[in-house]
């Protein structure tokens, strides 16, 4: 008998079988599963759409488009047929991530009417800890920014994401969502740095956080001060509020080419689970 398969985009009536997708991979889905259990399924709210994949009526897979398009346990039917949605709606996103598999699958059939992207990143490993290193002392200067000093921590935030990210975060809208972005993450208790003489020297945010998992993000030191183990004795120090504070497992993802960036994770106490892939237009 064949498979009677389906797409749609869901409704708020169908926040339960979306949070129970979402949370069968409580670490790969912490990133959209923190913004349905804020914002639900509205799309206003949400800031995008959630795409669900139903085989025989049944709620398998999901597609969240919005700023990222990201597959969430989508296996090669599923992903075929958010392709073809997005194919037909054009693309809206800024970037495309997610699993590795699901997504170099999205992007094959995308990149026909999608390409060229303006970056590839195929091998970004996954990486996870529920217990940090004992031989790492967290650094005691780290701490929880304050609101009063978001214009103190902008330029590492805007450093950083130049670095990372190859364009700039205030290009376009003058960089109006990002300074909201950082603000929030500020507001939450979720930003974290070390500022020496009132510059930043080492900076990370906890940029998604749900019970079961969080994610840290946007890990810089300032370039004068690298090779120094800020990295290492920073993390730690993140770490320690992640793991007491927020949830019970801390992930993140690096590029796989960012060699001293993954040692000195592993040696915080990370370890390689998996691996995203990222494609940046």
């Amino acid at each position: 008998m064949l498979t009677q398969t389906t797409t749609r985009v869901l409704e708020p009536s169908d926040l339960g079988a979306a949070l129970a997708i979402l949370e069968s991979e409580p670490v790969a889905n912490a990133f959209v599963t923190s913004r349905v259990q804020v914002a639900g399924l509205d799309p206003w709210r949400l800031g995008g759409e959630m795409w669900g994949w139903y085989a025989d009526g049944r709620l398998r897979s999901l597609c969240y488009s919005g700023a990222n398009l990201v597959p969430i346990c989508a296996g090669p039917e599923a992903v075929r047929a958010f392709a073809d949605r997005a194919r037909r709606a054009g693309r809206r996103c800024s970037s495309i991530v997610g699993p590795a598999e699901p997504t170099a699958q999205l992007w094959r059939l995308l990149e026909p009417s999608w390409g060229p992207a303006r970056e590839v990143r195929a091998n970004q490993p996954l990486m996870v800890t529920e217990s940090p290193a004992p031989d790492v002392t967290p650094d005691p200067l780290v701490r929880r920014i304050r609101r009063n000093e978001t214009e103190v921590l902008m330029p590492a935030c805007v450093a950083m994401f130049t670095e990372e990210v190859g364009i700039s975060p205030l290009a376009g809208d003058g960089g109006l969502l990002y300074q909201a972005r950082v603000a929030e993450l500020i507001s939450t208790g979720r930003s974290f740095a070390r500022i020496d003489d009132g510059k930043v020297v080492f900076k990370a945010e906890i940029g998604a956080a749900t019970p079961q998992a969080c994610q840290i993000q946007g890990v810089w030191v300032a370039p004068e001060h690298r090779g120094k183990g800020l990295s290492e004795t920073g993390m730690a120090a993140v770490l320690r509020y992640a793991l007491t504070d927020v949830a019970p497992v801390v992930s993140l993802y690096v590029n796989d080419y960012n060699t001293p960036a993954r040692k000195a994770y592993q040696r915080v106490g990370f370890r390689e689970v998996g691996a995203f892939m990222s494609v940046l237009f």
